[in-house]
This record gives structure tokens, C-alpha cells and sequence, in this order.
């Protein structure tokens, strides 16, 4: 991904701890939501805190917005409170000693800069209204995140930093959630850096990426194209797939359906996967099936043309199959022997089919 001047976070940090050591660097576009994504102790939250200037020992060079925060070579270094951030950890880390509205304004006591977004909006748009007279030890786990999250943007950063903020949280609580981040950023146009290891978190929320492995940036650019690559250990495996941008053209057809109108054409996909007019779901590659002819008779709603782009080897019996479908890229996962028989070659035409059932929400 490149970025310049006042639409880019450029940085580049070294860090050596004996057994493990950072070195990363990367130009990133200051919009949206990036999903800084890897295994655990891949150096994720090391390079999250060097960005907020909490890690003393690393090395390196930071610039936001074209605005030099750290340079090494300059001796430059801006200590965490001079740096326009805000910092989501993995708890809430809420002072107990006050209630939600005073956590909230603390926020704004310490705002980096003029106010991004007011704090009437943020209220509504994270679902406090209700929380504001209660202490903290009266909150759920989903509850006090989202008291955190708010506190970190009243404080008007140019750029929020959320370390696996539902990390710590159950799978009901971090489904109530994700949401909001999403919401949030788009209310109040915030750059966030998000850190995870999941691959359905990044799928739903994220519209960059950084693949971190080892210390070390493997790649970095738009989410749609680098789900696609193969070639990327992370990515590939079990958790090869792509996403689909699409609209909602009936939210309901009266079988407990949605259906979306793609690039690719219509799907059917289940109602609880669409929240609005438009709708984003992962289609994973062991879920796709394909046949040269339209088949007859079929439970599989989902039936699209595609055309073979390319056919890459991923294990002694199995291929990974790229396809286009109009605009929309599709990955399917078939055996070798189907592969042959099916005579697949670049070019070739055919038609892809997707269960309904197994189509998920990438975002809510």
C-alpha cells in the first residue's frame, strides 16, 4: 500500500529483545479501519506500542499526516502524551472510582486536538445513553469496552490504536461489539490501527491490512486483493477465501434469506448476515464447488459464471482454483483429480456454486 504526505502513517521500527526481535516497516493509508493481523507473538502489540511511543527500547521512524513524530537518526522523539492518539488495550482499564460520564469526559480533559466527534455522538453512537450514572463495576465486559473506546476518541486523536479489544471478552459479548467499532469509525471518520488474530474480526471490520509473522511486515495494502494471495502462509490454508461487496436487494424473501445483488451476480445468503442497505460476506474456498454445465436440479442457491484465472498447487491431492466473476474475485478449493477432469485451464469457463448456509457476514 502507498500513501504520501498528509494521507499517510509512514513508520518503521526496529526492536531487539534477544529472543525476539521487530523489524518492521510500512506506508499506510490514514483512513479507514487497518487491521494489523497475525499470530500471537508476531509482534502485533510490540509495534502498536511503538507507534504510541509506550516502548522505550524500540528504534525508528514515525510520520503521521506528514508530521514527524519519531525519528532516530533526528533524535526526535515525542513522548506518548504529546502524540495525538488514542489507545483501546484489551481492558477497559476504567478508573472505578468514577462513573461512566466521568470516565468519558477524562477524554476530553486530555483532548490531543479540536474535537473530532461531540460527545452527545459518541454516547449514541456506542449505546451509552443508559450506562452514563453507573460505576464501572456495574458494566459487562461489552459495556466497559465500549465506555473505553468512547474515552479514547473524546479525546480527538488523529489516529486510534486498538489492541484485540474484544479479546478478553466471549463470543456474545464480541459479536454485541464489532458493531460498534464500525459504526464509530464511520461517525467519526478516525483512522484506527486494529489489532487481532482473527480472521473473522479482520474480515468484518477492516478495509487495510498489515501481515505481521516474525517481526517483520510480510505485506500491507487493501484487504479484498491480499485475502486473495495465496501465497501469503496466513492467509492461506483453512482460511483461504475472499470478500464480496454487495447491496441488499430484499433483507428478507420470506424463506429466512437475504439476497444481494454482486458484481457477481444475485446471492442468497442467510438474514442474519445483513444489517442495512449493504452487506459484506466471506465466501471461504473450501466452500465453493464448481461444474462446467449449470447443473439441474440442486439444493445450492448460489450459482454464478466465473472464468479460471489461474490453478495453484496446495497439496499432494488438492488445488486452489483463482476465479473472476464479473469484477468479483472467487477462490475454490478441489481435489487435483477434479481439477484434471474438469480440464481446468486459464480461461476456461464455469460455473461456481456456494451453499447459502455457508456463506458468513464479514461485517455487521
Amino acid at each position: 500500500m502507498e500513501a504520501a504526505g498528509a494521507a499517510a502513517l509512514e513508520f518503521a521500527y526496529r526492536v531487539d529483545r534477544g529472543g525476539f526481535a521487530l523489524d518492521a516497516a510500512a506506508t499506510l493509508a490514514l483512513s479507514g479501519i487497518t487491521g494489523i493481523f497475525g499470530r500471537s507473538g508476531a509482534g502485533k502489540t510490540t509495534l502498536l506500542r511503538c507507534i504510541a511511543g509506550l516502548d522505550r527500547a524500540a528504534e525508528g521512524r514515525l510520520v503521521v499526516g506528514g508530521d514527524t513524530w519519531e525519528d532516530g537518526a533526528e533524535r526526535l522523539r515525542l513522548p506518548p502524551d504529546k502524540r495525538a492518539i488514542g489507545y483501546v488495550f484489551q481492558e477497559p482499564r476504567l478508573f472505578p472510582h468514577l462513573d461512566v460520564r466521568q470516565n468519558l469526559e477524562y477524554g476530553i480533559r486530555r483532548r490531543a486536538g479540536a474535537p473530532a466527534v461531540a460527545f452527545d455522538t459518541v454516547v449514541g453512537l456506542l449505546g451509552l445513553a443508559a450506562l452514563l450514572d453507573r460505576r464501572p463495576a456495574g458494566l459487562s465486559g461489552g459495556e466497559a469496552q465500549r465506555v473505553a473506546i468512547g474515552r479514547a476518541v473524546l479525546r480527538a486523536p488523529r489516529v486510534l490504536l486498538m489492541d484485540e479489544p474484544v479479546a478478553a471478552l466471549d463470543a456474545e459479548h464480541r459479536q454485541e461489539i464489532l458493531p460498534f467499532i464500525r459504526r464509530l469509525h464511520t461517525g467519526s471518520g478516525i483512522p484506527v490501527l486494529y489489532v487481532t488474530h482473527s480472521i473473522e474480526e479482520l474480515c468484518q471490520l477492516c478495509d487495510q491490512l498489515v501481515l505481521v509473522d516474525a517481526g517483520r511486515v510480510r505485506a500491507s495494502g487493501e484487504l479484498q486483493p491480499l485475502l486473495a494471495r495465496t501465497d501469503l502462509p496466513l492467509l492461506g490454508g483453512e482460511q483461504a477465501g475472499v470478500i464480496i461487496d454487495a447491496a441488499v436487494a430484499s433483507a428478507d424473501d420470506g424463506d429466512g434469506l437475504a439476497v444481494l445483488e454482486a458484481a457477481a451476480g444475485r446471492l442468497y445468503v442467510p438474514r442474519t448476515a445483513v444489517n442495512g442497505n449493504r452487506a459484506r460476506i466471506r465466501v471461504r474456498a473450501s466452500d465453493v464447488s464448481l461444474c462446467r454445465q449449470a447443473p439441474g436440479a440442486t439444493s445450492i442457491l448460489n450459482r454464478l459464471p466465473v472464468t479460471v484465472q489461474k490453478v495453484t498447487e496446495e497439496s499432494p491431492h488438492a488445488v486452489l482454483v483463482h476465479l473472476d466473476a464479473a469484477g468479483d474475485t472467487l477462490l475454490a478449493r478441489i481435489t487435483r483429480r477434479s481439477a484434471r477432469e474438469l480440464g481446468l485451464a486459464p480461461g476456461a469457463e464455469l460455473i461456481a456454486q456456494i451453499k447459502a448456509v455457508s456463506v458468513r457476514p464479514a461485517r455487521a
